[in-house]
């Protein structure tokens, strides 16, 4: 089992910068892949990004690519989303997940994830 709780969702402005965190208790963090997804109303969950259990290998969304940064410290059991240049159509709740049955490779699908955290909002205004 696998308990996943992210925080650090809030209201922000457009061009601001948000820092997201999933803690993760349970099973051994280090030894499984990452991923981010979030969901905006109306829209399915989509894929943000992902990382290796090292941290080496990160990929990203086109939609977020050079603008957010996934990173994780494994000694704290936790990842992080780094936002930047946020744009009002990155609203949306922002999901973590674990991908238990990888260590390297980077799923983009969400049902390629056993275990999720509740969500944490996050909001961007114009």
């Amino acid at each position: 089992q696998v308990q996943l709780v992210e925080s650090g969702g809030g209201l922000v402005q457009a061009g601001g910068s948000l820092r997201l965190s999933c803690a993760a208790s349970g099973r051994t963090f280090s030894k499984y892949t990452m991923g981010w997804f979030r969901q905006a109303p109306g829209k399915e969950r989509e894929f943000v990004g992902g990382i290796s259990w090292s941290g080496g290998s990160t990929y990203y969304a086109d939609s977020v690519k050079g603008r957010f940064t996934i990173s994780r410290d494994n000694a704290k059991n936790t990842v992080y989303l780094q936002m930047n240049s946020l744009k009002p159509e990155d609203t949306a709740v922002y999901y973590c997940a674990a991908d238990t049955a990888n260590t390297i490779v980077v799923h983009t699908t969400s049902r390629r994830y056993d275990y999720w955290g509740q969500g944490t909002q996050v909001t961007v205004s114009s």
